[in-house]
């Protein structure tokens, strides 16, 4: 038995929604995980090759057998996974969430009863292997969610975003790892900051659903961005220069990518001024989340 799982990149935070809102992404990472007689096998092109040597401790395997696991019964005997990666690692675009979300939903998938596994028991399992929803919830329902945490676990909704919201991803070559991103967050912050966040934040949905003229305001932030500059000074730099021009830009997730909504026409001269060290990736809203199919002819894993 085999499946194929094709996960989005995400971006989490957005500029004032930190730790709670994510966008899904038209940048996938597609792998196939079949069950088989005996041992492991991981092979990985593209993004992340080198993660094909971490055998037991690969994201996916980690992941798919703690599923397994929670679902119940035997674990299977061996695994074939073949990943074909395009989302960046360490960047700031959710490729764990996207792994993590992949070993979780082929576990479900290939188990004789991973059907009493429910989306609630998914969202869960994938959040405490994370730490936070904020990208396991767009990776997994696509379009803009907003998460929370509860007494009884996580949750999210889902909304559709408006037709004109264009985002365009910049990326660095360098990486950068979001516990070191995290840690330079203070204990605390001021009052009026996180008052102005929570304006923001609540303007910035309504600018994604239908008021798409309004992010630059909605995207400003004072919690994290400037706290993590001194990790990322270029992509701080070029957050700084877009907004100056009337483009909104945010870091994406703990960063270093940065995240511009872009209105029809306005990528290619947005990135001829950014310079030619960033990878620049005109995108567009995942309106899915991640999707898992039998494996057949139309649907096997290629690096197309």
């Amino acid at each position: 038995m085999a499946v194929h799982v094709r996960a989005p990149a995400t971006s989490a935070n957005l500029g004032p929604g930190f730790d709670a809102l994510g966008l899904a992404l038209t940048l996938y990472d597609d792998v196939e995980v079949e069950l088989a007689d005996s041992g492991l096998w991981i092979g990985v092109t593209g993004e992340g090759e080198e993660t094909a040597k971490r055998g037991e401790q690969h994201l996916i395997v980690r992941t798919f057998r703690e599923a397994y696991a929670l679902i119940g019964g035997a674990p299977p005997p061996g695994l074939r996974i073949r990943c074909v990666n395009r989302i960046p690692h360490a960047r700031g675009l959710g490729s764990s969430s996207a792994a993590t979300v992949v070993g979780i939903l082929a576990a479900r998938a290939l188990h004789p009863e991973g059907g009493r596994f429910t989306d609630a028991d998914v969202l869960a399992l994938a959040t405490r292997i994370e730490g936070h929803p904020d990208n396991v919830a767009p990776c997994l329902m696509g379009g803009l969610t907003i998460a929370w945490h509860t007494g009884a676990g996580p949750r999210t909704t889902r909304l559709d975003v408006a037709a004109g919201v264009r985002p365009v991803a910049f990326v660095p070559e360098h990486r950068l790892a979001t516990e070191r991103a995290r840690g330079l967050l203070p204990e605390t912050v001021p009052h009026a900051d996180a008052a102005a966040n929570s304006g923001r934040a609540a303007l910035l949905i309504a600018a994604l659903t239908g008021r798409p003229e309004l992010l630059l305001d909605a995207t400003e932030d004072r919690l994290h961005q400037a706290y993590r500059a001194p990790a990322m000074p270029e992509s701080a730099a070029l957050v700084e220069r877009l907004r100056a021009r009337g483009v909104p830009a945010v870091i994406s997730g703990a960063g270093p990518t940065v995240l511009a909504f872009v209105s029809d026409g306005e990528g290619d001269s947005i990135g001829s001024e950014v310079g030619t060290s960033w990878h620049i990736h005109p995108l567009n809203v995942d309106p899915h989340g991640a999707c898992v199919q039998p494996i057949n002819q139309e649907t096997r894993v290629s690096g197309e």
